[in-house]
């Protein structure tokens, strides 16, 4: 009987050197740990131009609602940054987390060890960071309308509208809550009620969620610049933040480079559940499609084995195998293997893409092997 439905849109640049890495990952689990799974691919962003002339296919777009989950490497490139801004490849993307309504973006900042020396935060302030930071991602200044540019009185003006619902800013607020319920049970909101109306929402809505369902959970409030602060000052009193599209695209990337490496870390896109129980998601590495070594073997493959290790936990409830994988990349990196992204990090000789994948399938199986 087959598995769940993966869905591998590789993409462009390094989208399909850092995949075939995952691939890898995910046939090692389904030979030695018994998790097949039924593993489609297809194209996206600029691939995917080349090939239907637009970023995503509506067949594409069809099989990707029907997965179980869906794997994503990256899109864009030089190559079509002359197009039109409907067809550019980022459309491609956009268009998933839309059509799928994956409202919560999960975006963890985990400082490994190994690579604790990278960041530009004292040691003392940054070892053992480990948060995630819960993005509202289909609503917000992003889609809201009316937007544009627009000629007044002589002069053109640019028009972008910050809207919120409740339910959009309940549903992001479940997750959240729920997350941290399998972490330290704290969650801070970040917005600015002291400026913005939609702010002003958030707030209350968010507080009456923990109110009436997550009492349990210990909750703090914070204006999202004095988030950006804090994050700098003393990130490691943070556990699970939850804020909006615009302020969390800003403080997931801020938070990412706390860790010393934006090239390492995974993310997923969280939707509604499915008639099957499962959640719709979409996960994919934090770093871009890195044309300027795109096709040349250097590219670091972990943040996209993570991300399969993130869709383990949250899309197949395995966490158990989850953490089973990022104790083996965690253990690549104690060994100092380093792709060239990292090798000022105290490692040794780099290594390229294949190389990295297999130290990570060596620790695997030593993994195994130890019990």
């Amino acid at each position: 009987m087959p598995g769940p439905s993966l869905l591998i849109l590789a993409g462009d640049g390094i989208g399909p050197e850092v995949m075939a890495e995952t691939r890898r990952v995910i046939d090692w689990f389904a030979s030695r740990r018994g998790l097949a799974f039924a593993v489609a691919e297809d194209l996206v962003g600029g691939a995917a131009i080349d090939a239907h002339g637009v970023p995503l296919a509506d067949a594409t777009m069809a099989a990707a609602a029907a997965a179980d989950a869906v794997l994503l490497g990256a899109v864009g490139g030089p190559k079509w940054d002359a197009l039109p801004f409907a067809r550019k490849p980022e459309r491609g993307l956009l268009r998933l987390r839309k059509e799928m309504d994956l409202f919560a973006n999960l975006r963890p900042a985990v400082c490994f060890a190994a690579l604790a020396e990278a960041s530009t935060l004292k040691p003392e302030v940054i070892a053992g960071l480990d948060i995630v930071i819960v993005r509202e991602l289909t609503s917000g200044v992003y889609f809201g309308t009316p937007r544009g540019i627009v000629t007044e009185g002589g002069e053109r003006v640019g028009i972008n509208t910050q809207r919120y619902s409740e339910g959009e800013i309940a549903r992001v607020a479940r997750a959240a809550f729920a997350l941290a319920r399998q972490r330290s049970r704290r969650v801070c909101s970040m917005e600015k009620a002291n400026v913005m109306e939609s702010g002003v929402l958030w707030r209350e809505v968010v507080q009456a969620v923990h109110d009436a369902e997550f009492a349990d959970v210990a909750l703090s409030h914070m204006y999202a610049d004095a988030g950006a602060m804090q994050l700098v000052r003393a990130p490691r009193q943070f556990d699970v933040i939850v804020t909006d599209n615009l302020f969390g695209d800003i403080l997931s990337d801020l938070a990412a480079m706390l860790t010393g490496s934006i090239g390492m870390l995974p993310s997923a896109s969280l939707g509604a559940r499915m008639a099957n129980g499962r959640t719709k998601a979409l996960y994919e590495p934090v770093h871009g499609s890195a044309p300027d070594i795109a096709g040349r073997g250097l590219a670091n493959p972990l943040a996209a084995i993570l991300s399969f290790a993130m869709a383990l936990r949250y899309s197949f409830d395995r966490g158990d195998e989850a953490s089973r994988l990022e104790r083996a990349v965690e253990r690549v990196l104690a060994a100092g293997i380093r792709t060239g992204d990292l090798l000022a990090l105290g490692g040794r000789t780099p290594v390229g893409t294949a190389a990295m994948g297999d130290a990570v399938l060596a620790e695997l199986e030593a993994g195994l092997a130890a019990g």
